[in-house]
């Protein structure tokens, strides 16, 4: 394991992209209150400054599509991270699988598995310092599917795929970057989960505080955000893919 530990964090540069909403904006405020200087990259400008003014000077905004393959180049080259978090993504449309078209069902592919290949690749060709962690948010519909939701399981089962394909890559060629990915479950405590929560709801029949009362307790961005840092610092468990829920961040069933 290439562990970093907790002093090495102060001062050390994180990129986040996504970094305006839910995990994203939870995982670049507890990176940024551990010491990092963090690059936040999102779309939207306006909660990209909202976080810049609530940071400080521990937070750089990048209005950016991470998407896009030449914006992954330049903030590499540019900021050489020694933390990299892949959080993009898009918010599917809920829906059963035959009121899908092709262009909403591959949305997800479009957004998260594309923002994560085009960083992940460039990682790899910088390279990246040794020591340096890479983090992909996939997703606990990885593991069990997600009927109401196009193609969005299967493009978080692919982000998976593709970190280890990259930390394969990483011990061929000696390059001492650790890739890793987390698989958060579903909550209601973000845009994009609240979305999950309603549409499974309706197809249960129930209303959403019942559906979420079923859920136990809910994820919410504070713990994405810790459960990130601990897992830069090395005092996390140490694998290569990990579920993460309200208890913290746990080996996958």
């Amino acid at each position: 394991m290439s562990e970093m530990p907790e002093n090495r964090v102060a001062g050390a540069t994180a990129l986040v992209t996504g970094a305006s909403r839910g995990f994203g904006r939870g995982i670049a405020t507890a990176l940024s209150r551990a010491g990092a200087q963090v690059v936040g990259v999102a779309r939207d400008r306006v909660p990209l400054e909202e976080l810049r003014a609530e940071l400080g000077g521990s937070f750089t905004a990048v209005p950016a599509d991470a998407t896009d393959p030449t914006v992954a180049g330049q903030l590499i080259d540019a900021y050489r991270p020694a933390i990299l978090v892949l959080n993009a993504g898009a918010t599917p449309l809920m829906r059963p699988i035959q009121h899908h078209t092709w262009q909403t069902f591959s949305r997800n592919w479009d957004t998260d598995v594309q923002q994560a290949f085009h960083w992940t690749r460039e990682a790899i060709l910088a390279p990246l310092a040794p020591g340096s962690i890479v983090i992909t948010l996939s997703s606990g519909a990885a593991l069990r599917g997600s009927p109401m939701s196009g193609g969005y399981a299967g493009a978080k089962a692919t982000i998976r795929f593709l970190t280890a394909y990259a930390a394969a890559e990483s011990e061929r060629g000696a390059l001492g970057i650790r890739f890793v990915s987390v698989l958060p479950q579903l909550t209601p405590a973000t845009a994009l989960g609240a979305v999950g929560v309603a549409g499974y709801a309706a197809r249960q029949g129930v209303d959403v505080a019942t559906f979420i009362e079923g859920m136990g307790p809910a994820l919410t961005p504070e713990h994405a955000g810790k459960a990130i840092t601990d897992l830069v610092t090395g005092s996390g468990p140490d694998q290569d893919a990990y579920l993460l829920t309200a208890a913290g961040l746990g080996p996958l069933s």
